[in-house]
Parts: C-alpha cells; structure tokens; sequence
C-alpha cells in the first residue's frame, strides 16, 4: 500500500436519523404501505423496524414465509411513498451535519453514504438537502447481500473510497449502524436521535456536540473491540 493510499481517511454516514430526522416519513409510508395490505402498523412495531432492510422489515410485519416476490413488490411500494413524502414535504439536515459535512471535505475526508435503504431514497435526500458534490460514493441495500448488522455495507463503502476499514468512522443512530462498524473493523460514532442509548466509541445527542478534532482523534485512539 502506498503512503498516500494509508494516509486517506474516510467518514461513513447512515442516513435515517443520522443525517436527517426521516422517521414521520417513513412511518407513514410504511403505514399507508401496510395499510394497503389490510395490516394496521403501531408505531412501536415501527420503531422496532426502524432503520433495517425490507426483508428484514416484512418479515416482521408479515411473517417468514412472506415471499421474495412479496418483498420486493411491496417494499418497492413503500419507497416510492416514501419518496414521494420526502420531496412533498421536504427533510432537513440535523443539527450539526451541514457543519461538519463541509469541515470534513475541507480537510481532505473521503465521505460515502451507507445505507440499508436503496439507492434512490439516497439520492432523494442527497437531491433534497441539495449535497450534489459531498459524497465520494453511495452505497445501498441492492449493493450488498446483508444488512446491518452484517458489515456488508460499510465494508463496501471503504472498497469504493480506497480507505483501509481501521481509517474509517462510522456514523450512526442505531444499534444495528453500530454493531455493523464494530463488525468492520471501523471506528463508531454514536448519534441519540432515534435510541436512548448506544454502545459507540463516541455517544452525542447531536453532532453539533462533538468538538472539532472528534473525528482525528478516533483514528489515533485504539479501536473497541
């Protein structure tokens, strides 16, 4: 490996909740979804879901034996109302994201997208919050054969960036985000807008918490194993 290969450095972002607060759209859309299939969804039972594949989501919703065609029809239809919901009422930037999307550029991060969603809603919030250039690479569910908590996604992230796992951070709003970074091999960073609490390396209420040499320092501490 190169010197100038094993100096890059590299953020990953998950996106719901991470990014941006996306759960009433989501919630929604799974419920008129859901609705549509004569099952009534409560928000616990959505909260539980929050944040992993559709596969894995209907699943739950529907039972094990719901059928691969059934997944991707109905998902399919989800994400289309979902998307709809997010250029109808539009999403924005959590606090602290813009921030610290602009200061990572500036230093020379390499930045991917990592999400259990599908590529178009990253790109629907890429195009909503209007970030055409910020991102190095996007990588989605249809890109990787597991979700989180697999590390499939953010393994993935890193081979697309040219950036060794141990140089990456990972960050997330959920348990599964987390476990999958750990899983990698990456460093955590943890945001509490969806969970009461998370077992990262660093934990914060909102990015705009964290102090400006956050990110440096992770990759200079020894990673929690």
């Amino acid at each position: 490996m190169s010197d100038a290969l094993a100096e890059r450095r590299a953020v990953l972002w998950d996106v719901d909740g991470t990014l941006v607060d996306s759960a009433e759209c989501h919630y929604d859309a799974w419920r008129a979804t859901m609705a549509a299939h004569g099952r009534a969804l409560t928000r616990d039972a959505f909260a539980v879901t929050f944040g992993q594949r559709n596969d894995a989501v209907l699943r739950q919703f529907l039972g094990r034996e719901v059928t691969a065609e059934d997944v991707r029809r109905i998902g399919d239809a989800k994400e289309s109302r979902y998307r709809e919901l997010v250029r109808a009422r539009g999403v924005t930037a959590l606090p602290g994201v813009r921030d610290w999307l602009a200061r990572l550029r500036s230093e020379g991060w390499r930045q991917a997208i990592a999400s259990s969603g599908p590529q178009l809603n990253s790109q629907a919030i890429i195009d909503t919050l209007d970030l055409p250039e910020t991102f190095d690479a996007v990588v989605s569910a249809e890109d990787v054969a597991h979700g989180k908590p697999a590390p499939d996604v953010f393994l993935a992230a890193a081979e697309r960036l040219g950036v060794a796992p141990h140089r990456c951070v990972v960050v997330e709003d959920a348990p599964s985000g987390i476990e999958a970074g750990r899983r990698a091999g990456m460093h955590t960073v943890g945001v509490l807008t969806t969970h009461a609490q998370l077992d990262a390396e660093r934990v914060v209420r909102s990015l705009a918490d964290l102090e400006i040499t956050a990110f440096a320092s992770l990759l200079t501490a020894p990673r929690r194993a």
